[in-house]
């Protein structure tokens, strides 16, 4: 295969330079470790085996208890997990990798077992998503919410810097606010879950101001270089849509370039499923930011490769290739067979399916 493609050429993003333009793109795996929702020692491993990636997102982060919406994912809000987040970051770094980490808040998609003292989950509106989470080792419907009061936003707000503290503390190089995906900020961002009359309500600015001001006190204790976001303009995913998303997104957009953030990073279509699922003119986003563009969704080499040279997109981030594939770099460098990933395994369990997929190096080893 061809080396000639930009997918493998360094780039600059913000401070840091990565060796290639390979983002292993945030992945949940439920395997941290209860009751403190620390990462475990099979993440040090997990990550560690991926650091050949141009940069690594970590996992969906929750920033507090109230954040959490699934079984075992890990949290970013106590002493004990930035010590667990440390041994995961130092690894990364000893083996020449970049990790951000994504910090989320997953607001109504939630169940009332995953709340402090099992209350209902929080969300703009009382609006019940249709869909599932993932508790003791099962999918279940989501819990019925509440509608946040207008004095418990700042409350949030500052979980949010805290745990871009607690980031720092753990060695991460960066950090990605998730504001994608139907969880709490893409939530109040869209009307179809937001029907709020306050100041987060009503207009596509108060829809957009918890994204903007969570953007800002990121930015303000990482470091706008440092700081990244992850958007989903027209995905159905948990339940959300919006009557009208370009202009949303293209305030959005703009205002987050006023902010200098170091990267954008937009699913493209439905997460995980068609890239046209709705019609949005991604490139109006492209025009809008001074950053890095960061394209998600359903991305081979051939893709990608026509992406980045055309020059819609800096960086291309592969989900579940990186699962089954701790050395996907190497493999679409040489044109080489990926691993099929089994999706059996990918939410709970032990190091089958998480950190015993081999390398392209051990494979061939074994012929």
């Amino acid at each position: 295969m061809s080396t000639s493609t930009k997918l493998f050429e360094p780039f600059k993003l913000g401070t840091i330079t990565l060796p290639n333009r390979l983002v292993m793109a945030p992945l949940t795996r439920n395997r941290a470790v209860p009751p403190g929702m620390i990462p475990s020692p099979l993440a040090v491993d997990y990550y560690g085996q991926r650091a050949s990636a141009g940069l690594l997102i970590s996992e969906a982060t929750q920033i507090s208890q109230q954040g959490q919406g699934y079984q075992d994912t890990p949290g970013i809000y106590s002493k004990e997990q930035v010590t667990g987040w440390r041994k995961v970051t130092a690894r990364v770094h000893e083996r020449g990798g970049r990790i951000f980490i994504q910090i989320w808040h997953v607001g109504r998609v939630s169940h009332t077992s995953l709340q402090p003292r099992g209350g209902k989950p929080v969300a703009p509106s009382a609006i019940r998503a249709k869909g599932k989470t993932f508790v003791n080792g099962q999918f279940i419907e989501i819990s019925e919410p509440r509608a946040l009061e207008l004095s418990e936003i700042p409350g949030i707000i500052e979980a949010y810097r805290r745990a871009t503290a607690y980031a720092n503390e753990a060695g991460f190089d960066g950090v990605e606010v998730h504001g994608a995906n139907g969880y709490l900020l893409d939530q109040f961002a869209k009307d179809g879950s937001n029907k709020r009359t306050d100041a987060y309500g009503g207009s596509i600015e108060n829809r957009a101001r918890l994204m903007l001001e969570v953007a800002r006190v990121v930015t303000a204790e990482a470091g706008a270089e440092r700081t990244g976001i992850r958007i989903s303009p027209v995905t159905p995913a948990n339940d959300v849509s919006d009557s009208n998303p370009q202009p949303l997104f293209d305030h959005i957009v703009s205002q987050l370039d006023a902010l200098k953030l170091v990267y954008i990073h937009v699913i493209e279509g439905a997460t995980g499923g068609p890239r046209d699922i709705a019609p949005f003119d991604y490139a109006s986003l492209r025009k809008r930011f001074r950053g890095a563009y960061i394209a998600n969704n359903g991305y081979d080499f051939d893709l990608a490769t026509k992406v980045l040279d055309t020059g819609a997109a800096d960086l291309i981030a592969f989900g579940k290739p990186f699962i089954s594939n701790p050395d996907l770099v190497e493999r679409l460098r040489r044109g080489a067979p990926l691993n099929a990933w089994d999706k059996a395994t990918f939410y709970g369990g032990d190091a089958k399916g998480y950190t015993d997929y081999p390398t392209l190096e051990a494979a061939e080893a074994a012929q």
